[in-house]
Order: structure tokens, then sequence, then C-alpha cells
């Protein structure tokens, strides 16, 4: 299924989903029988395959920033839809790491006797055919498309129009991965247009071929795939990335989770928000956090009457203070970023004061 649609007119779109939902449940039938061995041989294939291919990636990835340039995109977006040999190295040991689970297929996960005799056990099993539908991160083809294989789900993914090149050059490495292990190339398929109406074929079930939808985005695209899917949906809708330090926290454990929550990739929906501190180790953990953060080039917003302890324990570097949610704008590795890119914004130190979390 290597056809450009964007020309086509919306019955031949309607056609060709269709097409892509039957071959996906016909590779389902496959992978669902498929050993762990021929799961396991594929991923691995796969990681190699984008090894090799790493330039191919790269050179579709540079057409995909191109085009995201001159469409006036951010610098937050255009951190998440760039790759380079880094991520795509990660890429290469995401997928080697998923090979080394154990499969889940065939799993007893419950199992219990009934009082006249009948035993019974709780078996995983294939959910079927998946279909993820994802915005501008391209890694994602790769990570949706090797944790659906190893679960023996045959997966449609569309990603976003932004990362089209990136994310065919992606998929060509999965198709040779299950190439070498003799698995059907369907088994992992890619919606071959940026038309918005193959979405919405998705959404209908493609003919009762597609046995779950998972969205991957924004608060825009989940709601739109709650609204029009008629087939069951995976959702998250919006995450809450908050930080908690227990009294009980190691503070070298602490210091490295609290950075790497927030300054590995800042724009990214896993960053951190909220630095949540138990107030008894305040004065032990806080000020070594914070000196880490600011070292890292975060700044740091507080909550009302904290100010002064931020301003103690950071000072007053690299644009760091005791500003609090106020502002509209932050910077951060040399960036500026909006208040409202909820990925993007500053970390906010709260002290815990019960059993909840709340926004700032």
């Amino acid at each position: 299924m290597n056809t450009q649609l964007g020309a086509l007119a919306k019955d031949d779109i309607q056609a060709t989903m269709a097409a892509i939902g039957q071959a996906a449940r016909q590779a389902a039938r496959v992978l669902a029988t498929a050993t762990a061995e021929r799961k396991h041989a594929a991923l691995i294939a796969m990681a190699e395959s984008l090894w090799k291919n790493r330039a191919a990636i790269l050179n579709a990835n540079a057409i995909d920033m191109a085009t995201a340039r001159e469409n006036g995109i951010s610098g937050a977006f255009l951190d998440r839809l760039e790759l380079n040999e880094e991520r795509i190295r990660g890429m290469c040991d995401g997928i080697r790491a998923i090979a080394e689970l154990p499969d889940p297929v065939g799993t007893v996960i419950a199992e219990w006797d009934r009082p006249n005799g009948l035993h019974i056990e709780r078996v995983r099993t294939p959910l079927g055919v998946i279909g993820v539908i994802f915005e501008s991160r391209p890694n994602v083809t790769a990570d949706a498309g090797a944790l659906c294989m190893k679960a023996g789900n045959a997966v449609i993914l569309r990603g976003g129009s932004d990362s089209f090149h990136s994310s065919r050059a992606i998929h060509h490495c999965l198709e040779e991965g299950l190439k070498a292990a003799d698995l059907p190339r369907e088994a992992i398929q890619i919606v071959p247009t940026t038309d918005r109406s193959a979405v919405g074929e998705m959404l209908k079930g493609l003919n009762g071929t597609v046995d779950v939808i998972v969205p991957r985005g924004g608060r825009s695209l989940v709601e739109r795939v709650q609204n029009e899917a008629r087939v069951p949906v995976f959702a998250h809708l919006e995450g809450l990335c908050h930080i908690y330090v227990d009294k009980s926290a190691k503070l070298d454990m602490a210091v490295n989770i609290a950075v790497n929550a927030k300054m590995r990739r800042t724009g990214i929906c896993g960053a951190a928000e909220t630095l949540l501190v138990d107030k008894s180790v305040v004065d032990s953990h806080l000020a070594p956090i914070l000196d880490a953060l600011k070292d890292a080039g975060c700044e740091i917003r507080v909550a009302d009457g904290l100010q002064g302890l931020a301003g103690r324990n950071t000072g007053n570097r690299r644009g760091l203070g005791s500003g609090i949610s106020g502002a509209d704008h932050f910077r951060s590795g040399g960036r500026r970023y909006r208040w409202r890119h909820r990925a993007h914004q500053p970390l906010v130190f709260q002290p815990y004061r019960g059993n909840h979390c709340r926004r700032p």
C-alpha cells in the first residue's frame, strides 16, 4: 500500500483504506499464532534495518523539517519532529528492549476452580487490529509498530502530516524486519496519505476490521477520536506530569529523577510540570534539586509564599528566579516557549499538603 492518495477522490480513499483494513485483518490471524522466536527475530531485524537506513531516514526527516520551517512551525514542535542519529539509536534500542520482553500471548494471568470442578483460566490473547493515530513525533511509528507486533496485533498507523516522509522511511524499515522473519508486511501498515478523511475512515472501523483505536496526541486529536470513533478507544486525554519527593526519598535519586523528568526532552508531553516536595524534607532536599535544575538551564516558578525560598536556593542565574505563573513565556535550553504549552511550562514548585495534586 504505497500509493500517494493526496489527489484521489473520496471514494478512492475509502476503497484504499478498506483494503488496508482487510489486509491488516488477514495479517492479524497470522500474528496471533506466530511463535515468540519469529516475533523476536522480526524485532531485531527492524532495529538493524533502522540503523542501516539511518541516512535515508534523516534525509526524509530533513524534508519534513524544511516544510515545517516554511510553514512557521514553533520551535517546540520542531524539536518533537526532528530526528538525528542519537534519536534513531534510541528507536533501535527501544525495539531491542521490546524484543527481549517476555511474550505476553498465551500467558495465564489468573486461574481458579469452580465448585462443580470446572477449571477456568484467564489467558492473554491479541486484540486483533489496532489503529494508532498520532501527531508530530515520527519515532512513534517505530514504538507503536513494535509494541503491537510483539503482542500479536496487526497495526494501522496514521502519523501527522508534518512527519509524513519521516514516518514512511521508518515504516519501510519495519517492513524489512517483518520480511526477514517471514511475517506478513501487512502486519504493520501506514496510511499513505495526509488527507484527514482517511482518519475518518479509520474511526468508522474500516468495515469491521479495526478492533480498537489508540490516539497519541493533543487534546483536539483525542477529542475528535472520542467523538467520532465507532470502535472502542484507548484514550488518555491529558496527563498530570508531577514529581513528588516523599520524606523517605534518597536525595541523589530525587535529584536525578527530577532533572531527567524535566530536562531530558522538554518538548515531549511527558516532561515534568510540577515538583511536589514533602514539607518535612524541604530544608534537606529542595536546595540540591533546584540547584541541579538551575544548572541544567531550567526556569523555576514557585507557589505563593515561597518566592524567598526559591530565591535563596537558586539565585537569579540563567533566567531563574521567583516568578509565578503570571508570566507568558520562559526560556530553556536557549529557546523561548509560551506558557500555554503544557509540555514546555517551567517547573513549578509546590509543597505537598495533602493527597491530591492540582495544577498551579
